[in-house]
């Protein structure tokens, strides 16, 4: 732009458009190429503006819009959106602009397609899949997505109120003058340590007890709506049942009767979870922790159990072996023949620790005379 008397000289580009104003009144538009406009007393101002997917200032296409209506239509497309509403606005076929409620938002189109798509959003909160793909969800301050995975359930509240329960799969919903929240409940089993603290027991013995449970959530709704933290309420829950089942128990008891206590603390829990949506599949005890003086005693007393066991069994087979001889004694006395049998067994048992004997047909004159040949081999030899 220059001047060469009294004109002025503007050069507008493709893709460019200038506006001329003459004392702060819209006067005309020129388009490209090279323009001599006759401004003798220098009163005609020029503004070149980018035209091509532009945006122009709202606030002075209204005035535009005042002064010069027939202007305004031919270069601009405005788009202005209401309350409930929303717009997409696509620039040469590419969604680029998401306007949201109340506002005024303008393009020129005079080198550019303006196509704009309005959205009810009042109707429906539920995103469209097609909009999906026209949105920068990324960026958009307009929707909430979530995707829910196979093992899990979604709950929709829109305003804090629970409106129903999702399927697996993604989910978008406008969130434009309205609160829209979804919580994801995970179905699968889940486990919860309940860590030891020291309790007493009904002998006034400390011991400190850990346990193991294992939870599922069966009724996602009911259990959103009774319980906020689903194991930290387990968690205190089960540790009342716990010290409640030990201080009516004796230490005896206790170490004794660990399937009698975890029924019991299985059929407590359950009856205080019927109504929370919640199961326990298993309860059980893992560690019983006693004090360091306890575990000597308990030892102790575990290995004098043991040692007792153990004579009692020694003394059980001494008189068991003690009555298998009677019994064989008995036998002998009233049969001789039986008697016979048992010499010549020990007979064969002595001939072996010996060992081998060869016998001369002179030497051996019947059974008596090898006895008395093997007692006199076994006799110690005189000094």
């Amino acid at each position: 732009m220059s001047r060469l008397y009294l004109t002025l000289r503007v050069t507008v580009k493709d893709g460019e458009r200038a506006i001329l104003t003459r004392n702060g009144r819209y006067e005309r538009v020129l388009g490209p190429g090279r323009h001599w406009v006759f401004d003798p007393l220098c009163t005609l101002k020029v503004e070149i503006f980018q035209v091509v997917r532009a945006e122009f200032a709202a606030d002075r296409y209204a005035v535009m819009k005042a002064e010069r209506p027939d202007l305004a239509a031919e270069l601009f497309e405005a788009v202005e959106t209401r309350a409930d509403e929303l717009a997409i606005v696509s620039l040469d076929g590419r969604p680029v602009h998401l306007a949201g409620p109340w506002q005024v938002r303008v393009f020129w189109k005079v080198a550019t397609a303006v196509e704009v798509e309005r959205i009810d959003v009042a109707r429906d909160p539920r995103v469209a899949a097609r909009h999906l793909t026209l949105l920068d969800r990324a960026r958009s301050v307009y929707l909430a997505e979530t995707v829910v995975e196979n093992h899990e359930a979604g709950l929709l509240y829109v305003e804090g109120r629970l409106v129903e329960r999702l399927a697996p799969g993604r989910h978008a919903y406008w969130t434009v003058n309205r609160k829209v929240e979804v919580k994801r409940v995970d179905l699968r089993p889940q486990a919860v340590e309940i860590t030891a603290q020291e309790m007493l027991t009904k002998d006034r013995i400390a011991l400190r007890v850990t346990l193991s449970a294992l939870r599922r959530i069966v009724d996602p709704e009911r259990a959103a709506s009774a319980v906020a933290d689903v194991d930290g309420w387990l968690y205190r829950l089960v540790q009342f049942a716990i010290r409640e089942a030990v201080a009516a128990r004796t230490l005896d008891e206790v170490l004794s009767a660990k399937g009698a206590l975890e029924q019991e603390l299985r059929t407590f829990v359950r009856e205080r979870l019927s109504e929370t949506g919640i199961e326990v599949t298993e309860l059980g005890v893992k560690d019983v922790i006693l004090p360091g003086e306890i575990r000597e005693l308990v030892n102790k007393v575990v290995e004098a159990e043991r040692t007792a066991k153990a004579n009692l069994i020694r003394r059980q087979e001494e008189t068991a072996a003690t009555r298998s001889l009677l019994n064989t004694a008995k036998l002998m006395e009233d049969n001789p023949i039986l008697l016979r049998l048992k010499e010549l067994e020990s007979l064969e048992k002595l001939v072996e620790k010996v060992g081998r004997i060869d016998l001369h047909a002179g030497e051996a004159q019947g059974l008596d005379a090898l006895l008395n040949k093997l007692l006199r081999l076994k006799a110690p030899e005189p000094a």
